[in-house]
């Protein structure tokens, strides 16, 4: 792949899941295969971006943990981008929808699956669901994963979250702290 559709590159927390408040780089890329309500990315921004132009742009940055993310990471991501990010120093976590296979190489899969899709990734560290109440035992069942995180939707039912995770204690708590906080 000559370019990748960038949406943004920026500098700041992750603010959900395992890594919450680590320093990382956001690369964002633009396009999703799906269309959720609750998305937070602007898919008709974008800029086209080579290998070379990606590594020049987060190279200056105090951290060397990528979080790739989108809209959809797995219709641009491919090994040489990897590649040439390992290359680099860069310890690459990537957030998918799970619905197409990711190059093997990479660090750290977050897979936040989404209601009525069929799941490719077959490797998942960390599990993320937004919880609006639907069976997520059995999403778990089938995906399995190391880690397993239920993250309200959009903050607007945080108290059902925390009472489910009461009552099954394997899931834990990921919040948007990033919005909660208001930091990029």
């Amino acid at each position: 792949m000559n370019a990748y559709q960038i949406n943004e590159i920026f500098h700041s927390l992750q603010g959900e899941g395992f890594y919450t408040g680590t320093p990382a780089v956001f690369l964002r890329f633009s396009g999703c295969n799906l269309n959720c309500d609750f998305c937070d990315t602007d898919h008709s921004a974008s800029r086209p971006m080579s290998v070379d132009s990606i590594i020049e742009a987060i190279e200056n940055y105090p951290t060397r943990h990528i979080v790739i993310t989108g809209g959809e990471p797995s219709l641009q991501l491919d090994d040489t981008l990897v590649n040439a990010l390992h290359r680099a120093g860069w310890y690459i976590q990537v957030e998918t929808n799970g619905t197409n296979q990711l190059p093997k190489s990479i660090d750290w899969v977050t897979c936040s699956p989404k209601n009525g899709t069929n799941i490719l990734q077959n490797r998942i560290d960390e599990l993320k669901i937004v919880y609006t109440g639907q069976d997520v035992e059995t999403i778990a069942e089938a995906l399995p994963a190391t880690h397993l995180f239920l993250q309200p939707c959009s903050g607007a039912n945080t108290d059902a979250v925390i009472n489910y995770i009461l009552a099954h204690p394997w899931w834990r708590l990921s919040l948007q702290t990033h919005r909660i906080l208001n930091i990029p």
